[in-house]
């Protein structure tokens, strides 16, 4: 080979490298169709990943070498890729249980050396996200039954952990949004009893942002759930909220087999709770 071919050779491998430092921190992956997106080649990235610069975590998905990703790296890399702008909210968000757990409002760990992440979206989760080879899983939720488009993108709703310096951060629900989240999931993957152990921390929820969960809230079941939870407590913030002003459907619903009727909500509930 050349002198010149050599030196513009490695003049390309050095330019490529830049750019994957800034495209792809250390801790955080991407995959190739989004690396693509921001102007490298697929030729540039198949050699990063013969010159090991680049690592495989699955097909099409890569992260740097010399560092392991957490959920935190994965998480945000996904949010990063989907949001449309810097000023956005992703339309992936950490939310129920695990985002509970991030305010410090759960006793729960599921957050530890093999955490168990829950993320709410109204698409379905990217397929790749099932193919890699972590310590951990990611349970996607589709919102659609319980959230409108909008409230996903509202900023009051979401707050950020910052997981590592010089990072983009994670997304995720705010303590009332994420209680309202958990509640769609009770009684299947989520008992009456740790909903309730759950409710025993809210003690400083925003009125002012139930209110407008409350509110913009499609699903009964959750509505009437979360009342029913909130008056067992009766904390400062349920005196402030009128039930007259949600829509609590009407008829009784059936959340548990057998159970009691509270006829506070007409819902059915275990009878060592009523």
């Amino acid at each position: 080979m050349a002198k010149s071919t050599v030196t513009q050779h490695k003049s390309l491998i050095g330019t490529y490298k830049e750019s994957l430092k800034v495209l792809l921190p250390y801790g955080m992956l991407a995959t190739k169709q989004w690396l693509a997106k921001q102007g490298l080649s697929l030729h540039a990235l198949d050699n990063a990943v013969k010159t090991e610069t680049l690592l495989p975590l699955a097909t099409g998905v890569y992260s740097q070498y010399s560092r392991s990703v957490s959920w935190e790296g994965v998480v945000a890399s996904m949010q990063r890729m989907t949001k449309e702008n810097a000023e956005s909210v992703p339309p992936v968000i950490v939310g129920g249980l695990s985002a509970l757990t991030l305010s410090g409002l759960s006793q729960y760990v599921s957050l530890g050396r093999s955490p168990h992440i829950h993320l709410y979206t109204q698409a379905k989760l990217p397929t790749w996200l099932a193919r890699l080879s972590l310590p951990m899983k990611f349970e996607g939720h589709r919102t659609n039954k319980l959230w409108p488009e909008w409230l996903l993108r509202d900023k009051a709703f979401i707050k950020e952990n910052e997981w590592e310096a010089d990072r983009p951060p994670v997304y995720f629900s705010c303590p009332e949004k994420a209680m309202l989240e958990l509640l769609a999931d009770l009684p299947n993957a989520v008992s009456f009893e740790h909903a309730n152990e759950l409710m025993q921390g809210m003690v400083n929820l925003s009125p002012r942002k139930l209110d407008a969960l409350l509110k913009a809230c499609n699903s009964i079941k959750v509505k009437r759930l979360f009342f029913w939870l909130a008056k067992r407590h009766n904390y400062a913030w349920f005196g402030k909220l009128n039930e007259a002003d949600y829509d609590l459907g009407s008829g009784k619903r059936v959340i548990v087999k057998n159970g009691k009727l509270n006829t506070d909500y007409w819902i059915t509930v275990p009878a060592h709770m009523d």
